[in-house]
């Protein structure tokens, strides 16, 4: 294939190789497993804007999931190498941001999952909403204009 054909421009993207523990009772990649690619693809963006769990605990905040939205068009199985794409595509730089994901397998151009994730600031100590340190606003905005 010679593009891929992402939803959105200006990609954030992982990639991700199947394994033989991915797969389940039915010989596809798991439901489950498609998560857990989820949360890989939002810590390696977040690490590529300057945000890292170390940065996390200093400034006693966490960006948390407070909901996913999978939308599951098609198989992934053993030895398949996929590519998963991130967006930042809301945030009012204060407590709450959206992601969206998309996960593409490029020997046949096919988009396997499309799924949104809504995160929102917490204090670590507490687990109560709190505004996102400037940090997190700074990086998040930055990736959120790409989109505008």
């Amino acid at each position: 294939m010679d593009s891929i054909h992402w939803d959105k421009p200006y990609p954030f993207c992982a990639n991700i190789q199947v394994e033989p523990k991915h797969i389940d009772s039915l010989g596809h990649v798991n439901n489950v497993v498609y998560v857990s690619w989820l949360e890989h693809c939002a810590w390696q963006h977040a690490n590529s804007l300057g945000i890292d769990l170390n940065d996390y605990h200093r400034l006693n905040r966490a960006m948390v999931v407070v909901r996913h939205e999978l939308n599951y068009l098609a198989s992934a199985f053993a030895e398949d190498q996929l590519i998963m794409a991130t967006w930042i595509t809301q945030s009012d730089l204060r407590l709450k941001l959206r992601r969206q994901f998309q996960l593409i397998r490029p020997a046949d151009g096919c988009t396997l999952l499309r799924a949104a994730t809504d995160f929102v600031c917490i204090e670590l100590s507490s687990g109560t909403p709190k505004r996102m340190p400037p940090l997190f606003a700074e990086a998040y905005g930055k990736a959120l204009q790409l989109q505008a």
